[in-house]
């Protein structure tokens, strides 16, 4: 079985967390599921958790090449040659780091409202980038962001593979069976 889970800010990608902040089990009350891979606590959107360890590694081994699509505002408006550095790489602290494919976009007018909201400068202009990865790091996306002159202020995983938040409001879930999974990747 494999479970599509919109995460919201401020939740923890496992099921339980000794200073007591919120975990995934106060979304997901399905015994033997575990994720296939990490999102940050102060990262949202998709998450995949499943009770297949073949699944679970296919997804999550960076061997394997599964494309996620982060959707990121940052801070200033992005110029190609930002845009260019993504895609080109950047030096990071632990080596290289490149997206697949990086664009400005607008995001979708139903998207929802963080909680807790984003800091807001009226000063400071915000725009959103989508980036792709084959390969994630911790924290990566942000860190990439910043490199460039972009820091991040919210970062929604919107899909891995062909798994999308489509439809689905932070804290909903979507259970696909096994087979529909493996046909998926």
């Amino acid at each position: 079985m494999l479970i599509l889970l919109n995460k919201p800010c401020k939740v923890l990608s496992q099921f339980s967390d000794s200073e007591g902040r919120a975990t995934l089990a106060e979304y997901v009350d399905v015994p033997g599921v575990y994720p296939a891979g990490r999102l940050d606590y102060d990262s949202e959107g998709l998450i995949l958790l499943t009770d297949d360890g073949k699944l679970q590694a296919r997804i999550s081994q960076p061997a394997s090449k599964v494309r996620k699509t982060y959707w990121a505002q940052v801070e200033g408006t992005p110029i190609e040659e930002q845009l260019t550095a993504l895609k080109r790489g950047v030096t990071l602290k632990d080596g290289m780091a490149k997206a697949r494919s990086v664009s400005a976009f607008e995001p979708p007018e139903d998207l929802w409202e963080r909680d807790p909201p984003i800091r807001y400068r009226a000063s400071v202009a915000d725009s959103w980038i989508a980036i792709t990865l084959t390969r994630g790091r911790n924290r990566q996306v942000r860190r990439m962001t910043a490199a460039v002159g972009l820091p991040t202020l919210r970062l929604i995983r919107y899909s891995i593979g062909s798994w999308s938040l489509d439809n689905l409001q932070p804290g909903e879930s979507r259970q696909i069976s096994d087979d529909d999974a493996w046909r998926a990747l």
